[in-house]
């Protein structure tokens, strides 16, 4: 299936979406970001690294009780077990916020200047409230825009949206109908990314319903550390090494189990 049919279809089955999707809002529990510091080092030395995760409420951590157990720290601790370099993190997300949303009151209230890779954690959010390819282009192809206009030297990575048929939260024929949104966003955030100078990386793949928090939606603990796992090589241009993530002292997330 195309974009075009995949989005035409979808508006068409948009009443069928409303439904399923006012019965999950009025019982999925809303979960709260952890308390604490969004920011920290990793290393007794001067970073060489300087990470910002930003974006959607992934990116403040929610589903996680510890802010070290989300995904900045996470990938941070990460990458200094991999190339024994310091890095600093910093975690900057908002719930429900779109591309634009982003663009225009998160980043802004980031003072740093000096980051050296960039993780977006974007569209989840444009995908479920039915933004179009033109409006998330212009949402998602500004903030990437912004993002290099002030750390122009930034390498950027984006995680596209995940297989709604993973998500514990949703029932299948929503988790099916949002699919069809999830491949707009997919398609066009992909493109933006090779004409404005970021990397896109494959969809996170869920081995397994245990990295989900209570909610059935965000990441847990295990979660974040899959995800920060899946990332890494595209940070470290491949050379993340399975030694370095075994004595990292961290507990994985094993992507033999089955599940969702």
């Amino acid at each position: 299936m195309n974009t075009i049919t995949a989005g035409l279809l979808s508006w068409l089955l948009l009443p069928v979406a409303a439904v399923y999707a006012l019965g999950i809002r009025r019982t999925a529990p809303r979960l709260p970001p952890p308390r604490g510091p969004q920011r920290g080092r990793i290393g007794a030395t001067e970073p060489v690294w300087r990470l910002l995760v930003m974006g959607d409420s992934s990116s403040a951590g929610v589903g996680a009780e510890r802010v070290e157990d989300t995904l900045a720290p996470q990938l941070a601790h990460l990458i200094h077990a991999t190339t024994g370099d310091a890095v600093s993190w910093r975690g900057a997300g908002a719930n429900s916020a779109k591309a634009a949303d982003i663009r225009d009151h998160v980043l802004p209230n980031i003072e740093e200047r000096d980051f050296t890779h960039i993780v977006l954690t974007v569209g989840t959010n444009d995908m479920k409230n039915y933004l179009t390819a033109r409006q998330f282009k212009k949402g998602f192809g500004g903030l990437l825009y912004t993002i290099h206009a002030r750390w122009p030297d930034a390498r950027v990575i984006w995680s596209p949206v995940l297989d709604m048929m993973d998500v514990p939260l949703l029932p299948g024929p929503l988790a099916r109908i949002l699919n069809m949104r999830v491949k707009v966003i997919n398609t066009m955030g992909e493109r933006l990314c090779r004409e404005r100078q970021a990397i896109a990386a494959p969809p996170l793949p869920v081995p397994s319903g245990e990295g989900f928090a209570s909610d059935g939606f965000h990441a847990n603990a295990a979660g974040y550390r899959h995800w920060a796992e899946h990332l890494l090589p595209f940070l470290t241009d491949g050379s993340a090494r399975q030694a370095s993530l075994q004595q990292s002292g961290q507990p994985r997330f094993s992507t033999r189990l089955r599940g969702v």
